[in-house]
């Protein structure tokens, strides 16, 4: 059983905490699925988590805001228990956050679908030629009378193929850079958007690559103000990222959880491994990361729960972090595991796979680095 002591800490609220053993009730009974058709698991299991009331916390209804803290708490949890769910939850959030956070009062309707888990949502943000570098958007946005015309292409697409809606960032204004992005909110079934191509990585999940031809989309698909898309991203991004090193903390404290098995359990020269002292020293490392981890996990959501408009300095810190320490935690649990560590559909070998890309998507570890200097010079 992984440390629910942090729990205990003052970020966290009796709601957050009946969250959590919930939540730990229904994977115990639920998780992990059959990931042999990755679609149709994500399907079934946002289906499953809409059923069962989480989904819920995935979204904010009108006038309110999204709790953060229980966000990190179910995505860490998932995470915990399957890798597959947590991605199922973490894109029903991800997909339609720009709507939860500016969307309207018809564009929400999307937003209780995916609530529920009746609808799958997907964030169109990434490009070939434009990943982390947001600003750097080509897929344009064309103004022509009522419509918007879309062309271009996306890349990276959580839930591509699979998705009912997509929030689309696109170049809506003649300009260059962060200004003249827009924010839409596009139905799978709109003509002119073709799956281009199914993306496959070490560990699967539904990805795609996604072409707009000549896509005609009513001036009402717009979310938020014309222009406004850079803002809107960067808002969305600043919420759910501190939820990816969340993520990455589930995983890790399932690596510590193996690790703690393997070395009370096999003997190596007439004693447990955990007589060893090597061992404990990379036991205690991982212990230690993984508090420090949780500790700047929990501070930047708490941090926004409270109020603060912005908490990009935070919401960096924590995500890389966490990421950067699970890859670690997880490699010392591999190593400790031998050659089981690397045996296909082991535990910790799943693991060592899905935490990957973890420190890569929302802001790879490196982009992180440049957003909290900036952040630490900017406060001078």
């Amino acid at each position: 059983m992984a440390d629910k002591s942090f729990l205990n800490w003052p970020f966290f609220e009796d709601k957050h905490r009946a969250l959590s053993e919930a939540l730990e009730d229904w994977c115990a009974q639920n998780l992990p699925v059959d990931h042999n058709d990755i679609d149709a698991a994500c399907k079934s299991l946002a289906t499953a988590l809409g059923s069962a009331g989480f989904l819920q916390h995935s979204g904010a209804s009108e006038g309110e805001s999204l709790d953060v803290r229980s966000l990190c708490l179910i995505r860490e949890t998932l995470a915990r228990h399957d890798g597959l769910a947590d991605f199922a939850f973490a894109m029903q959030g991800l997909g339609m956050g720009a709507v939860s956070l500016f969307g309207s009062l018809e564009q929400r309707k999307w937003l209780e679908k995916t609530r529920a888990g009746t609808a799958l949502s997907a964030f169109a943000l990434t490009e070939p030629a434009s990943g982390s570098d947001v600003a750097n958007i080509s897929c344009s946005a064309r103004a022509e009378g009522d419509e918007f015309v879309i062309n271009g292409e996306k890349t990276w697409i959580s839930n591509g193929g699979i998705a009912d809606v997509y929030v689309l960032f696109a170049r809506s204004e003649d300009i260059s850079g962060a200004r003249g992005l827009s924010t839409f909110l596009v139905p799978a079934d709109t003509p002119g958007l073709a799956i281009a191509e199914r993306l496959r990585t070490i560990a699967p999940h539904p990805l795609a690559r996604m072409e707009f031809t000549d896509m005609h989309l009513p001036a009402a698909s717009l979310i938020g103000q014309r222009g406004d898309g850079f803002k809107i991203a960067m808002s969305v991004l600043d919420v759910f990222r501190s939820t990816v090193g969340a993520a990455a903390l589930g995983f890790a404290r399932r690596a510590l959880d193996e690790t703690l098995s393997r070395a009370t359990e096999r003997q190596l020269f007439g004693a447990p491994l955990a007589d060893l002292q090597m061992v404990q020293g990379h036991i205690a490392e991982m212990a230690v990361d993984i508090d420090a981890a949780a500790l700047l996990v929990y501070r930047a959501a708490w941090t926004k729960d409270m109020g603060a408009t912005r908490i990009s300095r935070e919401a960096a810190m924590a995500k890389l972090y966490a990421t950067d320490k699970a890859q670690e935690v997880i490699d010392k649990a591999v190593q400790i595991h031998g050659g089981d560590g690397v045996r296909t559909g082991s535990v910790v070998e799943s693991l060592y796979r899905e935490i990957r890309a973890l420190r890569i998507y929302e802001g790879a570890s490196d982009v992180q680095k440049i957003v909290i200097a900036r952040q630490v010079l900017g406060a001078m």
